[in-house]
């Protein structure tokens, strides 16, 4: 179950290039299928005349599909193989994703919803498996930040899309479905690089949320932050008293501090003898980040300077806690873990925002910072914890 050491700097260094640019076709697909969608679901919704908290309780569904599909991911990819089961993916996501142009009954968006965001986990999934399983042990920290910033250009390059083709008629739908179906071309030919999962894993599903939990909860505290971030940042920044405009640009800030943090971030972690203290450090970071928004919300470009390293510091805890889990597992467990991974990042995704939420109704405009101060907070107890109590094995 643990990841063998390597000493050596042989062919095991070597990058696959054919199963990194799959993996990377297939993270780009989920990412723009899911920058694209969202917006494009949503306006469509409102020109319908769905209520605001129907549309939320609809678009709330993703998170629900990707915390179901996560447990039965590993074993489709036992059954059917790692690339056959990604294939099969893409072609469900793509053909759900046009079904909803062509159904317009809103209730059944909702197991339509099911279908199409439990496609794109599990293609999510099994992407992160493979470049993990490929990534040389000594490079592994670069070649996922690689994937984390391409995933990073998928979810920009998505509203981008639909600010160009609109909502209107077909074409965002097919365009999106093409996008999806393209990522096939690159897994088909890497077929046979794919990682075969040729034993059930050892332990229940849950079990592998507490097996590495310094890296589950990375990517948990990463999708509460991240999300819940995205969700209130621009209400919390209107508040104190930045333009719409303002607000907006400060959260492109931030995004270009995801993007541009996770290759150095990555080729950082290589370095380190346990990637547990590079975690915690983002985590002192991120509280500190936190604690210092109410002391500059009143300084446009003192925000924007914490929240370009802020960001890029909490999109790393993702980056640098799948580098964790694939150092700490191999084989089936590695691809059981990541189904875990992607289930405490939804998790992530539906506590965030209403716990960030509840805070600001509670505490006033500063409880957006001292929700995530919290989050920040437990993770570093919890990892120091974990350093001091489960000292790194040689």
């Amino acid at each position: 179950m643990t990841q063998p050491q390597s000493g050596t700097s042989g062919p095991v260094e070597s990058i696959h290039w054919r199963s990194l640019i799959a993996a990377v076709a297939a993270i780009s697909a989920v990412g723009i299928a899911i920058g694209l969608g969202l917006p494009l679901l949503s306006i469509i919704m409102e020109k319908r005349g769905i209520s605001s908290t129907m549309i939320g309780i609809n678009s709330a569904m993703a998170g629900v599909a990707a915390m179901a599909a996560a447990p039965f991911t590993t074993r489709l990819a036992h059954a059917w193989g790692t690339s056959t089961t990604m294939l099969l993916a893409i072609l469900l996501s793509a053909i759900s994703g046009l079904g909803f142009y062509y159904i317009e009954n809103f209730w059944l968006w909702f197991p339509l919803r099911l279908v199409f965001h439990g496609a794109i986990t599990t293609l999510f999934i099994l992407s992160e498996f493979w470049i993990n399983a490929a990534a040389p042990p000594r490079r592994r920290g670069l070649v996922l930040g690689i994937y984390a910033t391409v995933l990073s250009l998928g979810f920009a390059t998505g509203p981008l899309l639909f600010s160009i083709l609109g909502s209107d008629g077909v074409l965002p739908f097919a365009v999106g479905a093409a996008i999806i179906l393209l990522a096939a071309i690159p897994i088909y030919i890497a077929r046979a690089e794919s990682p075969i999962i040729d034993e059930k894993p050892e332990l229940h599903f849950m079990r592998y949320v507490l097996l590495v939990p310094t890296a589950t909860a990375a990517v948990f505290i990463f999708g509460a932050v991240e999300v819940g971030g995205l969700s209130l940042f621009p209400i919390y920044a209107t508040r104190a008293g930045f333009s719409e405009p303002q607000a907006a640009l400060l959260l492109t800030v931030m995004g270009i501090g995801n993007m541009a943090f996770q290759i150095p971030l990555g080729m950082l972690s290589d370095r380190m003898k346990d990637r547990r203290s590079l975690l915690t450090i983002m985590a002192v970071i991120g509280l500190v980040g936190a604690l210092s928004l109410p002391l500059v919300s009143q300084n446009w470009v003192l925000m924007a300077v914490v929240l370009l390293v802020w960001g890029g510091c909490v999109a790393g805890l993702y980056t640098v806690g799948l580098s964790h889990l694939g150092s700490r597992l191999v084989g089936a467990d590695l691809a059981a873990a990541n189904a875990a991974f992607i289930f405490c990042y939804a998790v992530g995704t539906v506590v965030g925002p209403q716990a960030i939420g509840a805070a600001m109704d509670v505490s006033g405009n500063d409880g957006f910072a001292w929700a995530i101060v919290s989050f920040f907070g437990f993770y570093l107890v919890l990892s120091l914890a974990r350093i001091v109590f489960r000292p790194k094995r040689a």
